[in-house]
């Protein structure tokens, strides 16, 4: 049976011809004659209404960004898989329905593509690693089902670290829009930088330590690590199962919101899964900010910052301080470091059966430090009392909140982005449990937690600023990010590509 995608490399050899890419759907003249860069560089929410009112179609979208992805990505490096077959046939089907008047929503027609640790039926799922390089799932997890049906597009898997743990990939490194040099961010590297590239409209990734917000700081783009067990693990190749969270980036802070709505909600088969049924998202954009007391976590979070980002995030509180209402500046986030350590067992049962029979397939960085930990030993013991205490830490998150706070605002990483060949010369870096203390708290605490732009280097590289929120409060963190944003812009700004 001929599968129904190409492998990215082979995908951007095949130099699709202008006819190959000719817009087949009847719609009006206007909209048949905007070119592909001015449709690819639409947001999420502007490109659905222009689908729902059949301006644009979903061919149309999805042939464009498969011209960009065929012009630009041998410099990003973002996709490892480019499912253009696939893609073209579930935009023709989205297109049939909207005719007929069955429009299902914001993300029916948009095309999306997902990091490459997401199953996906029929479709290579990779985790970026030599180990899985011909895996083909036989289902699609979960939050590629919900995404599904919802009518979206998948145009194919994107670039990450081997794993989700290490600074390497079998495709190679994913390169900065910003600055082609510079990292994308890990681990969700490629579901940054396609944004950022405009190849798609919106990404999945997935964040155990701060890999969804990482990739949103150093690309300029919104990421979300959602509330844990607000979104379904089940089909997503773990790091770390008991702090690995899915979720969704996209360009605008609207636009993240679009695609949560779709993804969140109870899932049966997860034993994590929460028992909540998510509001309307959108709906919230419009609640009151000024009811919305801030907190920031000087101590400890706004320490060993890069010059610039301390700049940039203090103009960006001056602004937040304008839309909501800062109440104590002396939050403290614990950063749980005893109980990181003997959790670590979750990745080694995981990857002990793949290491004995192929260690040999793994990349450097990952092979070492997976054979520097399988010859440790964690009694089981330690791993239940690590997992009792983070279920305890995660049963009173909502402590760290002080009385009248209901969101924290924090710089989302204290460093620039570096090069990638700084980046892959020692890892881990010296100063990793520094770097890591702004966000892994809040995988270990569950909380929903989003990194947005809050400005640009001298060199152009963008800088993230981080809200966090209590949990289950999405709704929230989307509204105050959502303000922010309208009163700075900053996400309007683009890379030349």
């Amino acid at each position: 049976m001929k599968r129904s995608f190409v492998d990215r490399r082979t995908f951007l050899s095949m130099g699709a011809s202008a006819a190959a890419l000719s817009l087949t759907c009847p719609v009006p003249l206007a909209a048949q004659s905007l070119p592909a860069d001015e449709l690819t560089a639409l947001s999420l929410h502007e490109a659905a209404a222009r689908v729902r009112s059949r301006a644009v179609s979903p061919v149309e979208l999805t042939k464009a960004c498969l011209a960009r992805i065929e012009r630009y990505d041998t410099k990003i490096n973002a996709f490892i898989t480019v499912s253009a077959e696939l893609a073209l046939s579930q935009a023709r089907a989205a297109e049939q329905e909207i005719s007929r008047g069955r429009w299902l929503g914001p993300l029916h027609g948009i095309p999306l593509a997902l990091k490459d640790n997401i199953d996906t039926a029929g479709i290579h799922t990779t985790a970026a690693s030599d180990v899985f390089r011909d895996r083909v799932p036989a289902k699609d997890a979960e939050v590629v089902r919900r995404l599904k049906s919802a009518g979206a597009v998948i145009l194919g898997k994107l670039n990450m670290w081997e794993f989700a743990g290490s600074p390497e990939s079998a495709w190679g490194p994913v390169h900065n829009p910003w600055a082609l040099e510079y990292e994308a961010g890990g681990s969700s590297s490629g579901s940054g930088a396609a944004l950022a590239a405009e190849f798609c409209f919106g990404t999945l990734g997935t964040d155990t330590g701060g890999s969804i917000r990482f990739p949103a700081h150093c690309c300029g783009v919104v990421g979300l690590k959602p509330t844990y067990g607000l979104v379904s693990n089940t089909g997503v190749i773990p790091l770390r199962e008991s702090q690995d969270h899915v979720g969704p980036l996209a360009r605008s802070v609207l636009d993240t919101a679009l695609m949560l709505q779709s993804m969140a909600g109870y899932d049966p088969s997860w034993a994590g899964s929460a028992h909540t049924q998510p509001p309307d998202y959108v709906a919230a954009l419009r609640e009151n900010k000024k009811s919305f007391g801030l907190g920031i976590p000087r101590a400890g979070c706004f320490e060993m910052l890069d010059t610039e980002v301390a700049q940039l995030v203090a103009a960006a509180l001056q602004t937040m301080s304008t839309i909501g209402t800062i109440r104590s500046e002396r939050v403290v986030v614990p950063q749980y470091l005893d109980i990181e350590g003997p959790l670590g067992v979750e990745t080694l049962a995981y990857h002990a059966p793949l290491f004995a029979k192929a260690a040999e397939l793994y990349r450097p960085v990952w092979r070492n430090e997976l054979a520097s930990e399988l010859g440790k030993c964690v009694s089981g013991v330690e791993y239940l009392n690590a997992l009792h205490a983070l279920q305890d830490a995660r049963r009173r998150a909502a402590e760290i909140f002080p009385e009248g706070v209901g969101l924290l605002v924090l710089p989302t990483w204290k460093r620039l982005p570096v090069t990638i060949a700084e980046r892959q010369k020692t890892w881990p870096p010296a100063d990793f449990a520094e770097q890591m203390s702004n966000t892994l708290p809040f995988d270990v605490l569950g909380l929903p937690a989003l990194s947005l732009p809050c400005g640009y280097t001298k060199n152009g590289l963008p800088v993230g600023v981080q809200i966090v929120g209590r949990p289950f409060a999405e709704a929230q963190v989307f509204a105050f990010a959502h303000a922010y944003e309208q009163a700075t812009q900053w996400h309007l700004r683009k890379p030349n590509m």
